[in-house]
């Protein structure tokens, strides 16, 4: 199994490469030039030599072998059936895959080393399309943190001023600064999980945490191997859910299962102030905002996920802008919001919400007014710890 592994960080720092030379069978040097040469990746099948192209220095590639120190062979195992009862098939399959069965063949991994720059770190999300990167501390050889868009919203929110004053903290600042700064006395040691833990290990710390990405990390080399998420876990559920039995509460509704959000919703209007909806981000910690008209009907939605065309088109100096203006800027074609009803049963949202790859879905009623939201971790809380029981393990 090959990875693509883009590590990035300002300046040539040997200490950073050293800390990657315990690298297992298959890393290729790290590339030492002033400008290095980047490859788009080696997949499985690829005919002809991968074709490079020339980057700013501070950034690396090479192919990495991911294969952790230890791996049964898990294609072929077969499961033992055991006499459960049916609503436990899904914590039971969490528990007896690992996490190592959903690296992909292939990816790309950006980590960013903490003396760089806030502002190129955020550039740098945007022109790799990713959503999070693994922070590497020169100082102390090792992995600290995950730098996300909801930092990116936090710095905006903190500094900004006004359209004619620059933020010099997002001009300026270094990453390590600015966790300084955001961490002050609440020490928040990096989340991450070994390759060999279960995927219910991985599901349990998700929740627990509240993170909406994990980092699989090599117990013994101390690489990050890839970011799992809620989508990349569903996901994979989905491929094998037609082959185990299906339980009765798959045939339940959200209303009667009680999954999703009903109460307090947060939501904003077509002309909120950009700044005051990354307020509510940041004091309720959601991830995503109905857009609704006076009515209460949705009309759109603004996710943490749409601030990052702020970095991408460089607007963020003017928070001042409407919602439905910064709207305006989104970098990928949007199909609409995507909605469904607390009368559906939990399988149809499982179908949509995979087949649709969205975190989320807008409860709505007969007339398209906002009644809750029903996000994936809703989802993984319902199939793997409570086994559609109201709270119950």
């Amino acid at each position: 199994m090959q990875c693509v592994v883009c590590l990035m960080w300002i300046g040539t720092q040997p200490s950073f490469v050293t800390s990657f030379s315990r690298r297992p069978s298959g890393v290729c040097p790290a590339p030492s030039s002033e400008t290095e040469r980047v490859f788009s990746g080696v997949c499985e099948g690829q005919v002809g030599e991968p074709k490079p192209k020339t980057i700013p220095r501070g950034v690396c590639v090479w192919n990495m072998e991911c294969v952790p120190a230890v791996l049964d062979d898990l294609e072929g195992k077969k499961e033992t059936h055991v006499e459960d009862p049916e609503h436990n098939v899904y914590t039971r399959f969490m528990k007896a895959h690992r996490c190592y069965d959903l690296v992909p063949t292939s990816s790309k991994l950006v980590v960013f080393d903490t003396s760089l720059q806030v502002k190129k770190a955020f550039f740098a999300l945007v022109s790799n399309g990713v959503r999070a990167a693994p922070l590497w501390d020169c100082k102390k050889q090792c992995f600290v943190g995950m730098l996300t868009i909801t930092d990116f919203i936090n710095i905006l929110h903190r500094y900004y001023k006004s359209p004619l004053v620059q933020i010099y903290e997002l001009e300026e600042h270094k990453i390590e600064t600015w966790r300084e700064v955001y961490l002050q006395d609440s020490f928040k040691p990096l989340v991450s999980i070994s390759p060999n833990a279960s995927l219910y290990d991985a599901v349990s710390s998700l929740l627990k945490n509240k993170i909406h990405r994990l980092p699989v990390i090599d117990p013994l080399t101390g690489n990050t191997l890839y970011i799992l998420t809620h989508k990349r876990i569903l996901k994979f559920l989905k491929l094998f859910i037609s082959e185990m039995p299906k339980p009765a509460f798959l045939s339940q509704t959200l209303e009667e299962l009680k999954i999703g959000t009903f109460e307090n919703i947060a939501m904003v209007h077509s002309d909120t102030p950009l700044y005051t909806a990354l307020g509510i981000f940041v004091d309720q910690r959601v991830s995503a905002l109905p857009v609704v008209d006076d009515k209460g009907r949705v009309v759109d939605i603004y996710s943490k996920f749409d601030v990052i065309n702020l970095a991408a088109e460089k607007t963020y100096n003017n928070l001042d802008i409407t919602v439905t203006k910064a709207l305006q800027h989104r970098s990928q074609y949007f199909e609409g919001v995507l909605t469904c009803q607390a009368h559906e049963t939990l399988e149809a949202i499982i179908n949509r919400l995979v087949e649709a790859e969205v975190h989320r879905l807008v409860i709505v009623d007969d007339h398209e007014v906002v009644k809750g939201i029903v996000s994936l971790s809703d989802i993984l809380q319902a199939l793997v710890l409570t086994n559609g029981d109201n709270g119950t393990a």
